[in-house]
């Protein structure tokens, strides 16, 4: 059965031009740099509980589908992200299966790392969009990815714990 958060974080309804946000949401929503990081900047220890991990085809991308290639199976990890032991992001990684060539085979590989630990040590990663979201009282943010201008789709859902709110 489902994390009752990664239900949440694909509930997510995103805004077609940027919402009016005030200074604290825009610098949480907008962050252009690692969330893991941003976490540890809180003097907090992050972890990684690993909610789903796998292939799936392109049917179980629904609305994410267009934000993507076309493949034949995609490369998919959701995971709650904790600071402290506290869950804090939900987190949904789908990466197409043609991304996982080279050195982005690692995405495959990362366990309990988190994924801003693997893709923000990257000379090569750059950052298409970033798209604001929300489901009932919570923020969450999607953003197409690149490694060396291979894409990937991260979706972020914002826990009630998180210092967002």
């Amino acid at each position: 059965m489902p994390h009752p958060a990664l239900t949440q974080l694909r509930a997510l309804h995103y805004f077609a031009a940027m919402p009016p946000l005030d200074a604290h949401l825009r610098d949480w929503l907008l962050l252009e740099d690692s969330m893991t990081k941003r976490f540890e900047q809180q003097g907090k220890k992050v972890s990684v509980i690993m909610v789903n991990e796998g292939f799936v085809g392109r049917a179980a991308l629904a609305g994410e589908a267009p934000l993507l290639p076309s493949a034949p199976r995609y490369w998919l990890r959701e995971i709650i992200l904790c600071a402290n032991g506290e869950p804090w992001l939900a987190g949904r990684t789908i990466v197409p299966e043609s991304t996982l060539s080279g050195p982005e085979l690692a995405l495959q590989q990362l366990g309990q790392t988190p994924l801003g630990r693997y893709l923000f040590t990257s000379s090569t990663l750059t950052r298409d969009f970033i798209e604001i979201g929300r489901h009932a009282e919570l923020w969450g943010r999607r953003s197409r990815l690149r490694l060396s201008g291979k894409p990937l789709l991260l979706t972020e859902l914002f826990l009630p714990a998180s210092p967002l709110y």
